[in-house]
């Protein structure tokens, strides 16, 4: 069976250390694990990178020692991402001020995932976000992608 190529933001990966929501670091966690028995091929952006390296310490060191942890490929910023996440603003889909979260959404599109992987409800998880990158993505040639928070890739625990 083929694995999903997932996408993982860093609203994703900050939860794996994330005291003040313990449901969401419980279930960040138990995906983690599945994680690195490679369910998944794992993708991570250049921005997602940027962005934890801006954490506080120590949270920083053990996101980064998380990541070491897995077998993940690293996708690096093109002028085509750039593109792409310009497109999703015009839109309207998200604003100006959200640039990053359309450059995520970007990154995981060029990069050919299967899924966004987040708690980003605002920005990302939700109906109408995604509805609208279903639409975004068949127009300019790319395959469809999911936006899905961790909970629909945990399998039920026994």
């Amino acid at each position: 069976m083929k694995k999903f190529k997932i996408y993982l933001d860093t609203s994703f990966i900050s939860h794996l250390k994330h005291e003040d929501s313990p449901d969401k670091m419980r279930d960040t966690l138990r995906l983690w694990e599945d994680i690195k028995k490679q369910k998944y091929e794992v993708f991570i952006s250049q921005l997602t990178f940027d962005e934890i390296y801006r954490c506080y310490q120590p949270k920083q060191d053990i996101l980064l020692q998380h990541i070491n942890d897995i077998e993940v490929t690293e996708i690096k910023i093109t002028d085509e991402i750039e593109n792409l996440a310009q497109i999703i603003i015009e839109t309207g889909i998200l604003k100006p001020n959200d640039f990053d979260d359309a450059l995520h959404i970007a990154f995981a599109v060029v990069g050919n995932c299967d899924y966004i992987v987040s708690w980003n409800f605002k920005h990302m998880v939700n109906v109408n976000t995604n509805r609208c990158i279903h639409s975004i993505t068949i127009n300019q040639g790319y395959k469809t992608i999911g936006l899905i928070p961790p909970t629909m890739l945990l399998e039920e625990e026994e």
